[in-house]
């Protein structure tokens, strides 16, 4: 199997691109009335919440109805076509995935208020990697994922693949304001999946690699955040947010789920807590005010 697929002190750490925060305006109706915002979800299973009950019956994407577009639209009062889909990359954006499932973009036309995105663990298999990253044993009885994916440092696989992916998430961008020309644009980043130093045995990755893996994560949510300005949109940190909620945390405290979930979730992803705190941030960043107990 290869690498596969797959996000900075509190909510409020959001970047937006103008003045102040972001707001999506709905379309007025009759005089008088506002109708809800509509808001399409694109994205990865980071976005779609494998595996957390309830899930869609077309179970082609392992999509939750409590993954965080759901506790964003919920929030905002919005009108939500959700569109994720675990296992996504850019290029389901505009193709079918899996062969069959319509393209992503197809959910947006010039009436659409919002859209939110996760995605690019795909692309650069984020996953894959970290899961070649398991050693049960101590150091030195094993091999360093970090070494290898950086042949002793002497360059960066991963790395290079973000980079080299980058420009593709421009074009992406370009696509989604040119085919939603008046939708506000937030792109959620990935969280802190795992502590520096990680914490094994608990989650049986060395701490050096533990650090090249969330090193790894940070770089490609550095270039989420950067093209995501360039393109007028807002990025959502879910890398704050996340802070002391990774796979190291006990069980209960989790917004991340490491190789052996403790809740209903895929490995290596959100949990439903988790996607209560990520949908909490993105409605607080497009203009609802945080309500943590409601949240967590």
């Amino acid at each position: 199997m290869g690498r596969q697929g797959f996000g900075r002190i509190a909510v409020t750490t959001v970047v937006t691109l103008g003045v102040g925060m972001a707001t999506a305006v709905p379309a007025q109706a009759e005089e008088g009335e506002v109708e809800p915002l509509a808001y399409v979800a694109l994205g990865d299973s980071a976005a779609a919440g494998p595996l957390i009950p309830d899930q869609d019956p077309n179970l082609a994407c392992l999509r939750s109805d409590r993954n965080y577009p759901r506790v964003a639209a919920d929030a905002l009062g919005a009108d939500l076509t959700d569109v994720t889909c675990s296992g996504a990359k850019v290029s389901d954006f505009a193709g079918q995935q899996f062969g069959f499932l319509p393209p992503q973009y197809d959910a947006l036309d010039e009436d659409t208020d919002l859209v939110s995105l996760t995605i690019g663990g795909n692309d650069v298999e984020l996953v894959g990697a970290a899961l070649s990253c398991v050693n049960l044993l101590r150091e030195p009885l094993g091999r360093s994922c970090a070494e290898r994916f950086t042949e002793g440092g002497t360059t960066d696989r991963i790395a290079e693949d973000i980079d080299a992916w980058e420009p593709v998430l421009a074009q992406a961008l370009g696509e989604i304001r040119d085919r939603a020309p008046h939708a506000e644009i937030v792109v959620a980043g990935y969280g802190t999946y795992v502590r520096e130093g990680g914490c094994w045995p608990v989650q049986p990755v060395w701490g050096r690699d533990a650090d090249y893996v969330q090193g790894s994560v940070n770089r490609l949510n550095d270039t989420l955040e950067r093209q995501t300005l360039a393109h007028g949109g807002t990025y959502v940190d879910l890398a704050a947010v996340s802070v002391g909620h990774d796979v190291c945390a006990p069980h209960g405290e989790r917004y991340l789920e490491g190789l052996i979930p403790t809740s209903v979730a895929a490995p290596l992803h959100p949990n439903a807590q988790g996607m209560a705190a990520f949908g909490a941030a993105l409605a607080e960043a497009v203009g609802v005010p945080a309500q943590p107990d409601e949240a967590l």
